[in-house]
């Protein structure tokens, strides 16, 4: 690898605010914003809408909605019940 072109890889926390649970984790993203995390350290923190908390296929929450009705189209067309 060459030296010098790659950004810095540190520790960040992730944080997602509609499940209430932060990731520490490493990164290259950084932020001005710093949260104290469990081990008594100081961690630059990015807040994230959506993550494997919350999302809805993670969680099992999610709900499969056919509203052309492909599926009715697609058994008879190939006659499967």
């Amino acid at each position: 690898m060459k030296r010098d072109i790659h950004p810095p890889y540190h520790p960040v926390v992730f944080r997602d605010a509609g499940a209430g649970v932060s990731f520490l984790t490493r990164s290259t993203a950084t932020s001005d914003q710093t949260v104290e995390w469990e081990d008594g350290a100081t961690y630059p923190v990015i807040d994230v809408d959506i993550s494997s908390a919350s999302h809805p296929f993670y969680t099992g929450k999610q709900l499969i909605i056919d509203t052309a009705g492909r599926v009715e189209r697609f058994r008879r067309k190939y006659n499967r019940p």
